[in-house]
């Protein structure tokens, strides 16, 4: 099970079914994660709508009973339920069969403990890694656990709604894109106590994705939803992705809302909690930061990665936290991130100010020029980092994610993913001349 290891990842387990994620292995996560857990009680257990979910889920919870504790199955779920299951149920964890976005080739757990946070390598997947990758199989319990099935989406529906004031939602045509992926499950129950009229895109769970990849982040993949904004006249659209803890918008002329875009919109609820702080990651816009600061936040700046923002958030107190890709974190939701919450609060901030999305955004939280996340294939990650590094030698740097340099009239962000072998380029420049010249400038030296 040597090169097993590579398919626990920085926040998450994610790996291609039958060859690298089997339900061996998925029982031994089980056990060596019931037995790492620092609080006693039950697990819950849920997956999302993949051809083999239900299958690893089992086996999942039949690794959890080894080890002598019960489980609570919530069947078909989104990720954000799992988090809001463990405080519902004053479990000691959480466990989801879901590889999110990725193909339907592949599946991947997500772990979360009591409090409830993320659990990544530096938070204790590595020792669960550990565990289940050993070649002595750990001894079974004396006394195995039970399982039991509960339903939660009625209970996760009332929580969300709980986050906002439906008395200034208003009854307006949107689109919503669920991918064919969990939030559907979750949306017909919520829809149904809102007043909006909806064009549904995708919203049967199909975890093969007839449709597209469930990735709002990806341009591409919202095609769909921007013929179904401009075609029946919407005020806006929703994108989410596999396991329904990111969301993204697209305003009423079809043009996506940016993550930092949406991060501003997001936060301006908060604005006015006292001394409010919120955790940004290093691909954030500066104009937002700067105009976010201005307004009274104080702001934190935090490695990319949801297990990273979430304990950022929770040592700094912070209100609310954001990541670009779309994972949005809340205090009152235990610092995590829930595409669903998220949804909810950006319609009521648009609600607020009454006014199209396009003009919210146009108005009050833009950024400057920004390119969209860039991917360059690199042998040598550390060794282009470096490089790069020394060519900008005369400028601001640091090293709290990849490599950050601030010149006069921006600044760009180049790192190695946590999740796939590339580097990511981000950047921001006060005008679109210079963002083209400092593009064009990193790009050569990472192509030559």
């Amino acid at each position: 099970m040597g090169n097993l290891a590579n398919i626990f990842k920085a926040y998450d387990i994610r790996g291609r079914v039958g060859t690298e994620l089997s339900e061996d292995l998925v029982e031994r996560v089980g056990q060596s994660f019931a037995q790492w857990l620092p609080s006693d009680g039950s697990v819950v257990v849920g997956h999302d709508m993949r051809p083999d979910s239900r299958q690893l889920a089992d086996a999942l919870a039949r690794g959890i009973t080894l080890a002598g504790r019960d489980v609570i199955d919530i069947g078909l779920v989104t990720s954000d339920m799992a988090v809001f299951g463990v405080e519902h149920f004053q479990a000691a964890g959480a466990a989801i069969i879901t590889a999110s976005h990725n193909p339907g080739e592949y599946n991947g757990i997500k772990l979360f403990d009591s409090t409830p946070k993320t659990i990544g390598l530096d938070q204790g997947l590595d020792v669960v890694r550990d565990g289940a990758l050993n070649q002595t199989r750990p001894e079974v319990a004396a006394s195995t656990g039970s399982v039991t099935h509960e339903d939660l989406i009625e209970a996760w529906v009332d929580y969300c709604l709980g986050f906002v004031d439906t008395s200034r939602f208003k009854p307006i045509n949107i689109a919503i894109d669920c991918g064919n992926g969990m939030a559907g499950v979750v949306l017909e129950k919520l829809l149904a106590r809102l007043p909006f009229t909806v064009e549904r895109l995708y919203f049967e769970p199909d975890g093969t994705f007839p449709n597209h990849e469930a990735n709002p982040q990806k341009l591409e993949t919202l095609k769909d939803l921007q013929a179904a904004v401009q075609k029946k006249g919407c005020y806006l659209g929703v994108a989410f992705d596999g396991d329904g803890d990111r969301m993204a918008m697209i305003d009423e002329t079809g043009r996506p809302i940016t993550g930092s875009e949406m991060m501003s919109l997001l936060a301006s609820k908060y604005l006015q909690t006292p001394e409010p702080s919120f955790v940004y990651e290093v691909r954030t816009s500066r104009a937002v930061v700067s105009r976010l600061e201005s307004q009274g936040y104080k702001g934190v700046r935090s490695k990319a990665g949801r297990s990273n923002i979430g304990e950022v958030m929770r040592a700094n107190n912070a209100v609310f936290g954001g990541e670009t890709t779309g994972h949005f974190f809340f205090k009152d939701y235990w610092s995590n991130d829930s595409g669903m919450l998220s949804m909810l609060i950006a319609l009521e901030q648009v609600f607020t100010q009454d006014r199209p999305l396009s003009e919210v955004v146009s108005t009050s939280h833009t950024t400057n020029p920004m390119i969209p996340e860039t991917n360059f294939e690199v042998a040598d990650p550390k060794g282009m980092l470096q490089k790069v590094s020394e060519a900008f030698g005369k400028y601001e740097q640091d090293w709290l994610d990849g490599l950050s340099v601030t010149l006069p009239d921006g600044w760009f962000n180049l790192r190695a993913s946590n999740t796939e072998p590339v580097m990511r380029l981000n950047a921001e420049a006060m005008t679109q001349a210079d963002l083209d010249g400092l593009v064009k400038w990193v790009t050569e030296i990472i192509t030559n």
